[in-house]
C-alpha cells in the first residue's frame, strides 16, 4: 500500500496538468468559439452612432457572392454593393473578431460613396458563413485571394483594387500583403490590427484572465491544430507577411487602444519596406478612429489612396492638420504622432 506522501506526491502533479489542460480548453473555447448568429442580426438601436450607417447598408442594392457554394460546411458569403456609377475602383473590406460584414457598414459607406464597388465577406465562422471555430485572419487570408480574383472577373483587368480591414479584419489584410497578390490590388489600409495571434491572444490572456504565456499556449495551440488544422505557434503573422508585402500600406491606431496595444501597429510599420505611412489617432480607444475623427480619417484614407490608385483624386486637408500626417520617407522607426 503506497504511503499518503507517495500519493500525494504522484496526484499533485496530476491534478496541475489537469487543471491546467481543463483551463487551457476554456480558454480555447472562450477565444475560439464562433459567436451566437441571432447575436449577428440584432437590429441596431436608432440612438446607436453606426445606426444610420447600418440602415444604409440595409437600404442599399447589393447581391450575394458566395466560395465554396456547393459545400454547406465550407460556405463563404459576401456581400458586393456595385457602385452608383459605373467605376472600375473596387474595395474588399474584412471585418474585426466576432463580427460579420454588415457591421463594417460605416466604412463600406465611406469607400462607397467615393465611387468604389465594395465586397463585404463574412469571414470563416462569422456572419452567415460556415464554420465552428473562429482563425483569426489565417485561414481566412487565403479566401480573400479568391475574393480578389472574383471582382476581377466581375470588373476586369483593368481595376483597381484596395484591401482594408479593421482590427481582427486589419491583421487579415496584413497577411493577405505577403501572399503573392494580382497587379490589380493596388493598396491596403489596416486600422488596429494585430502583429501576430500569439502576441494578441496571450496578451488578452494576462490582460483579461491574468493568466501568463505558460503553460496555456502551447496546449491551445495544440487544441487549434486538432480543430482547424493549425498550429498557432508554426502560422504566419502579421508581421512575417509584411516582411514579404511590396502593395502601399496605410496603417491606423489609436493612441488610447488597450485591445491590441498601440506598439503592436508600430512594430508592423516597421516590418515593411513597402511604401507606408501610419496615422495614430490621438485618444482613439479600440477600431473607434474613424468615430474618434470622422472628416479627418476620411480625408487621410483618399489622400492615401490618391498616391496609388490611378483613378483616385486627393483631398486637401486642413493646413492644421497637415502636420499630423506622417511622412512614409521620414527615416528611422515610427513614433506615435502628437496630439495638436
Amino acid at each position: 500500500m503506497p504511503t499518503m506522501k507517495k500519493m500525494l506526491q504522484v496526484g499533485a502533479p496530476v491534478a496541475l496538468t489537469t487543471t491546467t489542460a481543463v483551463i487551457s480548453a476554456l480558454l480555447y473555447q472562450y477565444a475560439f468559439k464562433r459567436a451566437d448568429k441571432t447575436v449577428m442580426t440584432t437590429p441596431l438601436p436608432p440612438d446607436s452612432p453606426y445606426y444610420d450607417a447600418d440602415q444604409w447598408f440595409l437600404n442599399t442594392p447589393k447581391e450575394k457572392w458566395w466560395l465554396n457554394h456547393d459545400d454547406p460546411d465550407q460556405e463563404i458569403q459576401a456581400f458586393y454593393l456595385p457602385a452608383a456609377q459605373p467605376s472600375k475602383k473596387a474595395v474588399i473590406i474584412s471585418h474585426g473578431y466576432k463580427g460579420q460584414a454588415r457591421k463594417m457598414a460605416a466604412s463600406a459607406r465611406l469607400f462607397w460613396e467615393d465611387g468604389y464597388n465594395v465586397l463585404m465577406p463574412d469571414n470563416r465562422s462569422h456572419g452567415g458563413s460556415a464554420g465552428k471555430y473562429i482563425n483569426f485572419g489565417l485561414l481566412d487570408r487565403l479566401d480573400y485571394l479568391d475574393w480578389i480574383n472574383q471582382v476581377i472577373g466581375r470588373l476586369g483587368p483593368d481595376c483597381e483594387i484596395v484591401l482594408f480591414g479593421i482590427s481582427m479584419g486589419g491583421a487579415t489584410v496584413m497577411m493577405v500583403s505577403g501572399e503573392e497578390l494580382p497587379h490589380q490590388v493596388k493598396a491596403i489600409i489596416e486600422d488596429c490590427g494585430y502583429s501576430s495571434v500569439e502576441e494578441e491572444l496571450t496578451y488578452q490572456m494576462r490582460s483579461q484572465f491574468h493568466l501568463p504565456k505558460w503553460p496555456f499556449w502551447p496546449i491551445i495551440s495544440g487544441i487549434n491544430r486538432i480543430t482547424l488544422g493549425l498550429s498557432l505557434a508554426d502560422s504566419v503573422t502579421s508581421i512575417s507577411q509584411l516582411k514579404k508585402n511590396t502593395r502601399p500600406i496605410f496603417f491606423i491606431h489609436g493612441t488610447a487602444d488597450t485591445y491590441v496595444p498601440t506598439s503592436m501597429c508600430i512594430d508592423c510599420f516597421n516590418a515593411t519596406s513597402a511604401p507606408k505611412d501610419m496615422w495614430l489617432v490621438p485618444g482613439a480607444t479600440h477600431a473607434n478612429s474613424f468615430a474618434t475623427a470622422p472628416q479627418e480619417y476620411a480625408a487621410r484614407v483618399k489622400r492615401f489612396l490618391a498616391q496609388y490608385v490611378p483613378s483616385e483624386q486627393s483631398p486637401a486637408l486642413p493646413s492644421a492638420q497637415s502636420s499630423l500626417l506622417r511622412s512614409s520617407s521620414q527615416p528611422g522607426p515610427a513614433q506615435p504622432t502628437p496630439a495638436s
